[in-house]
């Protein structure tokens, strides 16, 4: 989501003749665009505005922008303690961003945008045309989450659940196939919550399914309590939407999950991945979890350790409890710090050894893989296959937009490499 929004605010800010820069020291504006999810995030704000004082030490300074969810929840606190930062603009606000540059071209008073106008922020933003030419390009669908999770300060940094126009997505849709994309990723908090005028996800889907030059097809990051029937059936029905989902559960025990506020139970849970696993036989799964979460006791931590041996999830995000201010778990008791670390590490021991094991049965064995650009080496492509792995090969040929078939010959901890073969017996494929 955060790429997806720089890549807005980069686009957005060409309207002013402002264009991006890899070297900071030339740099006349400096927006930092922030996630406020966990606890270091804030710690991240101050090393990098004194990282920038140390480069404009004998300068003049460029205007500082803290922008996103850090931006929304402590705007305030910034400003204040920060006399560096010249302006805080929230999520909802990046509509707000040219004007502001603008202002302060001119010497104007520290600004603070956090309003939540989200319709007003999507109506002002012209749409992402990909104007950099990149194979796999994300559009975000819906915004906001209306779960309230005790831990989460999403609800409060990006507001109520809010989903953009099918009509608006759509030409959106075809302006990023038009400059290149092959893959589009949709995004939203709980992207599987978009409903506008009772289209869902799954509608979405279908319509951005029937663009030509369109490949694939992935969405993130989806909630299982609106993993409705009908998205069931569009992954049954429809070639372009990719074998790989990533749906969040953050425990394995029910009496933690009811702490969370999650509105699920484990075998809910587990209900979502049986129907999906029937509907599509080849369908693999992603998810986070919270290690060390108030209250969690061995027991429960242990019933985590199940889950993740039963559902065999390929791909694992884990990280100790971070209590976020402002969130009902906030003033909770955590759960003692060295116990929460010793879970963690055991917890992805245990997640290594089964994405690992998933992984050694990819070697000799066909990968359908998208390339999305050149490596640095100049002779190899890297790309993904329809599981969102990293892939990479040896080739003389141009690769970049293609998808092959790529035999897998070894890997690593991040990575598949192989060779690109042509020849092949349907039975080799990986699933």
């Amino acid at each position: 989501m955060n790429e997806y929004d720089s890549n807005r605010i980069s686009d957005f800010t060409k309207k002013i003749n402002y264009t991006l820069t890899n070297n900071l020291s030339e740099a006349d504006c400096y927006i930092l665009n922030t996630c406020h999810i966990r606890e270091k995030a804030t710690d991240k704000v101050y090393h990098d505005i004194g990282r920038l004082k140390k480069e404009f030490r004998n300068k003049l300074k460029p205007i500082v922008l803290v922008a996103g969810c850090v931006a929304q929840a402590e705007g305030d606190i910034l400003l204040k303690k920060e006399k560096y930062i010249d302006a805080v603009i929230g999520p909802q606000s990046y509509h707000q961003i040219n004007d502001t540059i603008l202002r302060l071209e001119k010497k104007s008073k520290p600004i603070n945008f956090t309003e939540f106008e989200v319709i007003e922020k999507f109506d002002s933003l012209n749409c992402l045309k990909n104007s950099d030419n990149k194979i796999s390009a994300f559009l975000t669908i819906q915004e906001g989450c209306d779960k309230f999770c005790k831990f989460c300060v999403v609800p409060y940094t990006r507001g109520a659940e809010f989903s953009r126009s099918l009509k608006e997505l759509i030409s959106e849709a075809n302006q990023l196939v038009e400059n290149g994309a092959k893959e589009i990723i949709l995004l939203g908090q709980n992207v599987n919550a978009y409903n506008f005028e009772n289209k869902r996800l799954s509608d979405l889907i279908s319509e951005i399914s029937k663009i030509k030059n369109l490949k694939r097809i992935r969405y993130t990051t989806s909630h299982p309590t609106d993993f409705t029937d009908d998205l069931v059936e569009v992954h049954k029905n429809c070639e372009k939407l990719m074998p790989l989902i990533h749906l969040p559960v953050q425990s394995g025990s029910n009496k933690i999950l009811q702490e969370m506020n999650r509105k699920h139970s484990i075998e809910e849970y587990l209900k979502v991945i049986e129907k999906v696993k029937k509907a599509k036989s080849n369908i693999e799964f992603s998810s986070d979890f919270i290690i060390g979460y108030p209250g969690e006791t061995y027991d429960d931590f242990q019933k985590t350790i199940k889950l993740m041996d039963k559902v065999k999830f390929i791909n694992s995000y884990s990280f100790i409890y971070s209590a976020r201010p402002g969130t009902p778990a906030y003033n909770m008791t955590n759960t003692n710090h060295n116990d929460a670390k010793k879970r963690l590490m055991d917890f992805q021991k245990t997640a290594e050894k089964i994405k690992t094991q998933y992984r050694n049965n990819l070697v000799n064995k066909i990968s359908i893989v998208l390339f999305e650009n050149k490596t640095k080496s100049g002779d190899k492509y890297f790309g993904r296959d329809e599981y969102f792995n990293s892939v990479i090969v040896k080739s003389e040929i141009n690769l970049i937009g293609k998808i092959k078939n790529v035999k897998v010959l070894e890997i690593n901890q991040n990575t598949l490499f192989g060779e690109v073969v042509s020849n092949i017996n349907q039975k080799n494929y990986a699933a």
